[in-house]
């Protein structure tokens, strides 16, 4: 493994913003149709400032070179119960264990800070991912990005034990 996993920062929103912009739509094309990626992916391939200066946001870096990115956050509600948010893996980069290696690092910090619950909405294409590292499918979803733009998803969870 040549690269690192860190927390993301701010100064990482740029290269975060590309890698979304240039994976989701080669990722998530056979799975979802055109009519709606179209509405779809501008939207979701944008990152979030708040999630990446949240300080449970990582990537994973290798020569200067963001590879990936994703993290968690904690529920509203439940202080015990997290969230896994905007992960993502340059499409050049697949099969080299660097989702799997964000995924472990989120998990660990997770349960490191009391969660014992950790839920995502996966997109169809990251189920078989998520079902990988122990997550349990649990519903077909959708998420309402904006008024009229939908995107289908997959509510998935594990207990932390």
């Amino acid at each position: 493994m040549s690269y690192i996993v860190r927390p993301s920062i701010t100064e990482d929103l740029p290269a975060v913003d590309d890698l979304l912009a240039r994976s989701y739509p080669k990722l998530l094309k056979a799975d979802y149709a055109p009519s709606v990626l179209v509405t779809a992916l501008p939207i979701i391939s944008r990152a979030r400032p708040e999630l990446v200066g949240c300080g449970t946001y990582y990537v994973a870096e290798e020569a200067g070179q963001i590879l990936g990115a994703g993290g968690w956050t904690q529920d509203r509600i439940r202080a015990d119960k997290g969230h896994i948010r905007h992960v993502v893996t340059d499409d050049r980069a697949l099969r080299r264990g660097i989702g799997r290696a964000i995924l472990s690092h989120t998990i660990d910090t997770a349960r490191q800070s009391g969660v014992i619950e950790l839920e995502c909405a996966s997109t169809l294409t990251a189920v078989p991912f998520y079902a990988s590292v122990g997550f349990e499918s649990e519903e077909t979803i959708v998420i309402d990005l904006a008024p009229g733009i939908q995107l289908p998803a997959v509510r998935m969870r594990q207990f932390l034990g």
